[in-house]
């Protein structure tokens, strides 16, 4: 078996998307080449990417690779939200087998949003995306990696869910989306996920600079959330787009605080979002929303940033642990 996760920075929307032309993506490509000519070729193959992959050169040099080889492959873009994991970390995976071991399921062409089992069998055609364009359809703003916040013109004319109050420089869309998650009874609450709260947590607090220069951008969740949005490598040193924090202080609304806020002098905004104890998530309510078990554990030299840049790199351990087992089955 091959397991393979080839550098993201050539296929990241932030990035240069360089593509096939990306020093980054040599090793892959030599792997491609490689491939054919081995004697014994590898009978299981399963390869991890950032969405944006499905649509790159290097995929159609993968799937013309595969085919050359003799591999039966299934493509998918997953979130451990399909798991019930409130946690949303959109990847691009490939699993792939020699032809004399077929899969159990048959999607041919298609890049499924979900695992076979999520689908019933005589649907199952008909609701996997068929072509990438229809995919992305399918997706929130936020699965189709946009930040939290980017979306269309708040002047939509939607309307807000019931009770819902929209603040800080969320659109119609996004805070209907962020709704209808927290009612998704099928995803588990944070709170499965989190440490008791204990003096060791004053060192994940927002700092006052941070809670007042980025307070628009930040992506709340209560303990009671069913998301929380992807946490990056840059998490814990940058603010926006790199995760979600949480807010401690359960009982205060989030309407009370910010309405009006952008009136306020400096030192009573301060106050107002200070009321919020708003905090990082840590490192290890990042490897449990990841799926590592409860034994796993960094060695003590390893910094806070530095435990935030492994998760940021890592991938969740449900998804491709199903994946394996889809694969060998």
């Amino acid at each position: 078996m091959i397991l393979m996760s080839p550098p993201c920075q050539p296929f990241t929307r932030i990035g240069l998307q360089g593509d096939v032309s990306d020093p980054r993506t040599k090793s892959f490509l030599y792997i491609l080449d490689i491939l054919p000519r081995l004697q014994k070729l590898p009978k299981y193959l399963l390869l991890e990417n950032v969405k944006g992959f499905e649509s790159s050169s290097a995929r159609s040099e993968l799937l013309q690779t595969l085919a050359t080889c003799g591999y039966k492959y299934q493509e998918f873009l997953l979130s451990p939200t399909c798991l019930g994991i409130p946690n949303s970390r959109l990847r691009y995976f490939l699993i792939a087998k020699l032809h004399q071991e077929p899969f159990s399921f048959q999607a041919p062409g298609q890049i499924l949003t979900r695992f076979p089992d999520q689908y019933p069998e005589d649907l199952l055609k008909e609701k996997v995306a068929g072509k990438v364009g229809e995919i992305s359809s399918s997706l929130s703003s936020e699965e189709k990696n946009l930040g939290p916040n980017i979306g269309p013109d708040c002047s939509s004319k939607k309307c807000l869910p019931k009770g819902a109050f929209l603040f800080k420089l969320e659109t119609v869309e996004e805070m209907e989306r962020k709704h209808n998650q927290d009612n998704d009874f099928s995803i588990q609450m944070l709170k499965d996920f989190l440490e008791e709260e204990n003096e060791e947590m004053s060192q994940y607090f927002l700092p006052p600079k941070s809670l007042l220069r980025y307070a628009f951008l930040l992506d709340i969740v209560k303990p009671t959330c069913r998301r929380s949005t992807c946490f990056t490598k840059g998490y814990g040193h940058y603010v926006e787009g790199t995760g979600s924090v949480l807010q401690t202080a359960v009982d205060v609304q989030l309407e009370s605080v910010f309405k009006h806020i952008d009136e306020l002098p400096e030192e009573e905004k301060l106050m107002k979002l200070s009321t919020l104890k708003l905090r990082y998530f840590t490192p290890r309510e990042i490897a449990n929303l990841h799926g590592f078990p409860s034994e796993f554990g960094f060695p003590e030299k390893v910094t806070v940033k530095q435990c935030y840049r492994l998760l940021g790199n890592s991938l969740n351990v449900h998804v491709v642990a199903k994946l394996i087992s889809i694969l060998l089955e």
